[in-house]
């Protein structure tokens, strides 16, 4: 069975680049030495990596991936720090119109 990984990446501007690989060591190594000049991380160098995690499904990887990238700056660095608490809170929905918020009268 091959394993996917999504991770995430600082840059030295302090965005996140987020991505899916089968061999995170030799992306790293793809990003960090500039292979493609267009890419994101060309002109963002030097990096960190600073999460990954493992998927046996590539298909989760990349819903993992699109999903983490729509998150806010402050949902990813919840995750990043194993905040899992913070990261529930961010996600909680905040509207007045919540579901929380009703009291059945109108």
């Amino acid at each position: 069975m091959k394993c996917m990984y999504v991770y995430i990446l600082e840059c030295s501007d302090d965005s996140f680049y987020i991505g899916v690989t089968n061999n995170v060591g030799r992306r790293f190594i793809e990003h960090s030495s500039g292979l493609h000049e267009k890419a994101y991380t060309f002109s963002r160098r030097p990096l960190k990596l600073v999460y990954c995690r493992q998927f046996t499904s590539p298909i989760k990887a990349i819903e993992y991936e699109k999903q983490i990238k729509g998150w806010t700056r402050a949902k990813k660095i919840a995750l990043i720090n194993c905040n899992y608490d913070q990261l529930h809170y961010l996600a909680e929905c905040k509207n007045k119109t919540t579901h929380k918020n009703f009291n059945g009268s109108k």
